[in-house]
C-alpha cells in the first residue's frame, strides 16, 4: 500500500503514492516521533488514480499523496487506512525528515582548526596494556588541546572485534560497527576496580605488568596476549557488586541498545563456545530469531552479560575522552572513524542478514592507487532489503558512532552513493557498481550528526564521481584533501585551488609516513614485496618528479629554503595546508614523530604486518605518550598551525 520507507527534506513538499483496492478511498496520517499525529496530509486535487491489475487478480488504484512541507526533523511513520465495509489491512511506513543542509558545529563557523590523526592502537602510555586505549585517548586530548591548541582528535574506527584469538587486527574489517572493541578498555578506570580485594588487586597488578612490559619495545603488537590479558582481568572486576546507581546505569543503559546489544552479547557468547565463524554453528543456531538461539542465550545468560556490561564500560570510556577534550578547550573534539562494512563472519552479518548480500564482497575497482583493485571481504548491504528494513540497521550505525563525538569520519563515503559489488571467489576486476538511494543514507546520515552536534567528514578519494563531491558540498559534508593527490596535469595544486569544507592531510592510513614518502622507501618495499605492476625504476622516476614538483611549489611559496632538511620539508609541508582554505588541517602523529613504516599496505595481507606496528621514531625506537610533551618537532608543528590559523 506504501512505499517500503520514505526519506525526504525538511521543508520541501513530498509526494508519494499509495495503493489501495480500485474504487475504494484512503485515510492516510503521519505519527510523529515526538507522539503527535498530523493528519494535513492531502491527496493532491485533479490527479487521476492509475489502475493497474495485480497478478493475483483484481485491481487496484494508485493514488498521489502530498505531506505537509513543515513536518519537524525526525523518525517518523506515514499510516494509511481502507475506507469501506470489508476492507482489511492497513499499511504503514517509516518516513524520516532530514536536514536538506547539515549545520556546522558552532566553533566552525568562527575559525579553522588543527588537530591529529592517530592509530589509537599504536600510541601507547607507560600505563597502557600493550596498545593504546581510551584513557590513552583522553590523555592526548587534554594534553594537547591546553597545550598546543590542537582542536580535534581523528581515531581509526574502535568498532568490535572477535572475543576470542585470533582476533583480526585491521580496524576496517570488524565483526560489528555499532559496538566497540574492549581492547580499547582501560582496566584501572573502571570505577569497580577500586573495591577489589588485594588478591584481585594482586592479580591485575600482574597481568597489567606482563603486556606493559610490551610498551618498551617496538615488538609488532600483539592483540591477542593483550585480549586475553585484559579479559581475565575484566572478569575479576565483573564479579564485584555494582552499587544501586551504577546497577541503574547499566540496567538503563541495556534497555536502551534494546534487540541489538541483546543480539551482539548472544552472538560474543556462541562465538565464544562454537567458534567466530557463525557459518560453520550448529544450524539451529545460524538464524538469530530461532527458538535455539533464544534457549542458548538464555542457558548462557552470565557470559551474555558479560558482553552487554563491556559494552557499557566502553560507552562509559568514551564519554570520558569526550569530556577531557571538550574540558581541554577542543572545539571540535573526538572524531570516530566509521568503517565501510564488517566480516562476512562476524556478529553484524549474524544479526543482519536479511539485509545482507550473500556470496558478495565491497571492494574497490582498479584505479591509479591501487591498478589490481580490492576485495575487503566484507558483505554489502542490499539497497532494497535496507529500504525494506525502513534504514533503522544503517541508522543505529550511525547514530552509535556520533555519540560522544565532535565529529565523524566516514570511511570510502562513496559507499554511500555506489559500492563496487566482487562476486566471491572472483578477482576485485571482475566486480560491477551498485548503486544505493544516497539521498536517503546521506539524509540520515545529516540528521542523525545534527542531533549529536557533530561534524561529518567523507573520505572522498580514488574513484569518485565529480557531482558526489558536489552533493557532499551541497549537503554540509566535509571532504578529505590528501596533499599528495591534490594535483591536475598541470601539477599541484595551489593552496588557493583547494576546497574549503574538508579535512586537509599530507597523507593517510593508506599511504607512507612522510619520511618515507619523500625517500620512496614505501617503493623499494612495495618492490620487494611484488606489489608493483610496472617496473620499479619508472616507478620511482615518476615517484621522484611529483615530490620534487612539491619541494618546488613550497620554495616558490617561500615556505622552504633550498637544501632543507627532511624536518624543515615537513613542517613547510603543514604550513602549506594552513595556507589552504581547508576548514579543518590535520597532522599525523606518526609524521610528527618521524615513523617510517607505513601503517597499512594495501594489497598485502600476511606479506606485511598491517596495523599491528607500534609507533616508532625515525631510528625504530617506541614513541609514548608522554614522549610526545618533549619532541622538538611535535611542538614546531604545533606551533606552526596555531600561528597559521590564526
Amino acid at each position: 500500500m506504501l512505499p517500503p520507507s520514505l526519506v525526504i527534506r525538511s521543508g520541501v513538499p513530498a509526494r508519494f503514492g499509495v495503493q489501495v483496492p480500485a474504487g475504494r478511498d484512503a485515510e492516510v496520517w503521519v505519527e510523529l516521533e515526538s507522539g503527535g499525529v498530523r493528519t494535513d496530509v492531502s491527496a493532491l486535487p485533479g490527479a487521476d488514480p492509475h489502475i493497474a491489475r495485480l497478478h493475483q487478480g483484481g485491481e487496484v488504484a494508485e493514488l498521489t499523496w502530498q505531506l505537509p512541507a513543515d513536518l519537524p526533523l525526525g523518525w517518523h511513520s506515514i499510516h494509511v487506512r481502507v475506507a469501506g465495509s470489508g476492507a482489511t489491512g492497513d499499511g504503514r511506513c517509516v518516513l524520516v525528515v532530514v536536514p536538506g543542509h547539515l549545520q556546522l558545529p558552532q566553533p566552525l563557523d568562527q575559525r579553522r582548526l588543527w588537530g591529529w590523526t592517530t592509530q589509537l592502537y599504536a600510541l601507547r602510555s607507560r600505563r597502557s596494556w600493550g596498545m593504546g586505549d581510551l584513557v590513552d585517548l583522553a590523555e592526548l586530548a587534554a594534553w594537547s588541546g591546553r597545550t598546543l591548541n590542537a582542536g580535534f582528535v581523528v581515531v581509526n574506527p574502535l568498532h568490535a572485534t572477535e572475543p576470542l584469538a585470533p582476533i583480526e587486527p585491521s580496524p576496517y574489517l570488524p565483526t560489528s560497527r555499532r559496538f566497540a572493541s574492549p581492547l580499547y578498555l582501560r582496566i584501572e578506570a573502571i570505577p569497580e576496580y577500586s573495591y577489589l580485594g588485594p588478591a584481585g588487586r594482586a592479580r591485575i597488578d600482574e597481568l597489567a605488568a606482563a603486556t606493559a612490559s610490551q610498551n618498551l619495545t617496538d615488538d609488532l603488537l600483539d592483540r591477542d596476549a593483550v585480549w586475553a590479558a585484559k579479559r581475565a582481568a575484566l572478569e575479576l572486576v565483573h564479579e564485584v557488586a555494582r552499587g544501586p546507581g551504577r546497577e541503574a546505569a547499566y540496567r538503563s543503559f541495556v534497555e536502551a541498545e534494546g534487540r541489538a546489544l541483546c543480539d551482539f552479547a548472544t552472538w560474543c557468547a556462541l562465538a565464544e563456545v562454537h567458534g567466530a565463524d557463525w557459518s560453520t554453528w550448529p544450524t539451529e543456531l545460524q538464524s538469530p530469531e530461532s527458538p535455539a538461539v533464544a534457549a542458548a542465550s538464555r542457558e548462557l545468560a552470565s557470559l551474555v552479560d558479560f558482553h552487554s556490561w563491556l559494552q557499557w564500560l566502553l560507552d562509559e570510556q568514551r564519554a570520558a575522552a569526550a569530556r577531557s577534550a571538550a574540558d581541554a578547550g577542543m572545539a571540535l573534539g573526538i572524531v570516530h572513524d566509521l568503517a565501510v562494512g564488517v566480516h562476512g563472519e562476524g556478529a553484524d552479518s549474524w544479526a543482519l542478514q536479511r539485509v545482507v548480500a550473500k556470496g558478495m564482497s565491497v571492494g574497490a575497482p582498479p584505479d591509479e592507487f591501487n591498478p589490481r583493485g580490492q576485495v575487503w571481504s566484507q558483505p554489502p548491504l542490499q539497497p532494497n532489503r535496507l529500504a525494506e528494513a525502513g534504514y533503522l540497521p544503517y541508522r543505529d550505525v550511525v547514530r552509535s558512532n556520533c555519540r560522544h563525538a565532535g565529529g565523524v569520519r566516514v570511511d570510502h563515503v562513496m559507499g554511500l552513493f555506489r559500492l563496487w559489488w566482487v562476486p566471491e571467489g572472483r578477482p576485485a576486476d571482475e566486480g560491477t557498481y551498485v548503486r544505493y538511494d544516497h539521498e536517503a543514507l546521506v539524509g540520515i546520515l545529516a540528521l542523525e550528526a545534527q542531533r549529536a552536534g557533530a561534524v561529518v567528514i567523507g573520505e572522498d578519494l580514488g574513484t569518485v564521481e565529480p557531482w558526489v563531491r558536489e552533493h557532499m558540498r551541497e549537503r554540509g559534508m566535509l571532504g578529505t584533501s590528501v596533499l599528495w593527490f591534490e594535483r591536475d596535469r598541470d601539477g599541484p595544486l595551489a593552496p588557493q585551488r583547494w576546497r574549503h569544507l574538508c579535512l586537509a592531510t599530507v597523507d593517510t592510513h593508506d599511504l607512507p609516513p612522510i619520511s618515507s614518502y619523500l625517500s620512496g622507501e614505501h617503493l623499494r618495499l612495495a618492490d620487494r614485496l611484488g606489489l608493483l605492476t610496472q617496473p620499479y625504476e619508472e616507478i620511482a622516476e615518476v615517484h621522484a618528479r611529483s615530490v620534487e614538483e612539491w619541494l618546488e611549489l613550497l620554495r616558490q611559496l617561500r615556505l622552504l629554503r633550498p637544501n632543507a632538511t627532511e624536518r624543515e620539508v615537513m613542517v613547510a609541508l603543514h604550513r602549506f595546508l594552513a595556507r589552504t582554505p581547508a576548514l579543518l588541517v590535520g597532522v599525523s602523529v606518526a609524521d610528527a614523530v618521524g615513523d617510517r613504516r607505513p601503517v597499512n599496505l594495501p594489497g598485502t595481507i600476511d606479506e606485511y604486518p598491517n596495523w599491528r606496528l607500534p609507533l616508532t621514531n625515525g631510528e625504530g625506537k617506541p614513541v609514548l605518550l608522554e614522549d610526545l610533551a618533549a619532541d622538538p618537532l611535535v611542538r614546531e608543528l604545533a606551533h606552526a598551525l596555531t600561528v597559521a590559523l590564526g
